[in-house]
């Protein structure tokens, strides 16, 4: 059993990323193969190597692309947090989902919380359950804080450790942490990214001979832009800095060589991940997917054009352009998936909960709109989206569907003197530089149909989308 000396020891020692290929080695995969799902917070898809990014150190991600299948046209579940994570877990798109925006809470401890997933709603560990997987959630959470129906422990997960509400993840020395329903006083004095990568290298030594699930999000490289020193250092002096006064972020007079740093550190965990999935012998029965929750952020003193964080696509977290949606998206399953393979299948966050049901055997839930990837991820014949629909009550209101190469993005929904349509064809202007609305009414009014037909009413987050 590992333990904190050995945990300790793993953060601190550099991983050596190898880049060899897995090869198939003539098992039949087990019906119950591990499932690692790493999802980090406001990352990019231009912040890794694999991506196209070159000044930013990502080998280790790198690797999983050499050894996976990198998703070219992969879609996170919101352009922000709470709602991304809610139709990653319960396979409902936005216009469904139990939680569709960043909504806080008060709760008995006088602290502010998120809108909590509804006890009702079936999530991808409560399935797992079925075939007695042992399930984490590890990082952040966003659904719901101590004691209401929206804890994790309460939606199939054994073990939560982090943040449960996402407004105390804006700090990475917080006063407190979560372990599961209890509260640990942290103080302001520890790294909190560094104790969540203990609990889910911990989680992962101690459930390694049963089949389990680690959901690890972590927050980095959410702003704000907070990094220990000996992270600093590779980067130190790299780029011309434009130091950040600080406001609700901490100040940071090097912002870039601190995004930077992040990333790498982010990366380097991911080898660790690795590297102990093979120590403990299950490194060819795990499925290791790799993610963020939405596009790049410009907070804190981050300066995402200097690092080309988002590909050269438009838009940043918020947006429906694909920069704000449009994410990093790497699967490595030994022997299963083909190494070094891309493909171009539009998927979604919300696909996650049929692949997982479909690899499993487990039944798909009948109410969700999700579509399993599992055929593309071993090369077979894959079945596609009708459309993609998404829904924000931010900046007034914005909804985008998205269908056959088409886009449309409908803005300033809830004030409708000021609504007004953008159409872009992805295919011949994948950077959405112009809108044809104008010159293709007819697609128009097809998409606007598809808007209203997506969206249901709910209750919380009660847009005047009708």
């Amino acid at each position: 059993m590992m333990n904190k000396t050995l945990v300790s020891t793993l953060l601190l020692v550099p991983v050596a990323c190898q880049s060899e290929n897995v090869q198939d080695n003539g098992k039949v995969p087990m019906q119950t193969p591990n499932i690692v799902y790493i999802m980090a917070d406001d990352l990019g898809i231009g912040d890794l190597g694999c991506y196209g990014q070159q000044q930013i150190k990502t080998p280790c991600i790198d690797g999983l692309a050499r050894n996976g299948m990198m998703f070219m046209r992969h879609y996170s579940g919101s352009s922000i947090s709470a709602p991304s994570r809610c139709t990653l877990l319960t396979g409902k798109h936005t216009g469904h989902a139990a939680i569709r925006g960043n909504k806080p809470v008060t709760l008995a401890d006088g602290e502010k919380y998120d809108t909590p997933l509804p006890a009702k709603e079936v999530t991808v560990a409560k399935l797992l359950k079925q075939k007695n997987y042992r399930t984490a959630c590890i990082g952040k959470w966003g659904m719901g804080g101590p004691d209401s129906e929206g804890h994790p422990n309460r939606h199939g997960f054994d073990y939560f450790y982090g943040y449960l509400g996402q407004g105390h993840a804006h700090s990475y020395y917080p006063p407190f942490l979560f372990e599961n329903n209890e509260k640990i006083m942290l103080e302001k004095k520890h790294y909190s990214h560094n104790l969540i990568v203990e609990k889910a290298l911990d989680f992962i030594d101690k459930n390694a001979e049963h089949p389990f699930f680690l959901y690890f999000s972590p927050t980095i490289p959410h702003a704000e832009l907070a990094v220990p020193e000996e992270n600093m250092q590779q980067y130190e002096g790299q780029f011309q800095e434009k130091p950040f006064a600080g406001g609700h972020y901490c100040a940071q007079p090097k912002p870039r060589a601190a995004y930077a740093a992040m990333v790498t550190l982010l990366d380097t965990n991911v080898g660790q991940i690795i590297e102990l999935l093979k120590r403990k012998g299950v490194y060819e029965n795990t499925i290791i997917i790799f993610t963020s929750d939405n596009g790049v952020h410009k907070e804190g003193g981050h300066d995402p054009e200097y690092f080309n964080s988002n590909a050269g696509l438009r838009g940043i977290k918020r947006d429906f352009y694909e920069g704000g949606i449009r994410t990093p998206f790497i699967v490595e399953w030994p022997g299963m998936i083909a190494p070094g393979s891309r493909n171009q299948h539009v998927s979604a966050f919300w696909d996650f909960l049929p692949t997982v049901c479909d690899i499993t055997g487990i039944s798909t839930p009948h109410d969700i709109d999700g579509i399993s990837y599992l055929p593309v991820l071993k090369g077979l014949e894959q079945p596609e989206h009708d459309y993609l629909y998404y829904e924000f009550y931010e900046k007034q209101g914005t909804q985008a569907v998205i269908q056959d190469d088409w886009k449309l993005i409908s803005l300033q929904v809830n004030a409708p003197k000021k609504t007004h349509y953008e159409l872009y064809n992805l295919k011949t202007d994948p950077k959405e530089q112009h809108n044809v609305a104008v010159l293709h009414p007819d697609r128009v009014e097809q998409l606007k149909a598809l808007i209203k037909q997506a969206h249901t009413k709910n209750p919380i987050f009660n847009y005047n989308f009708e």
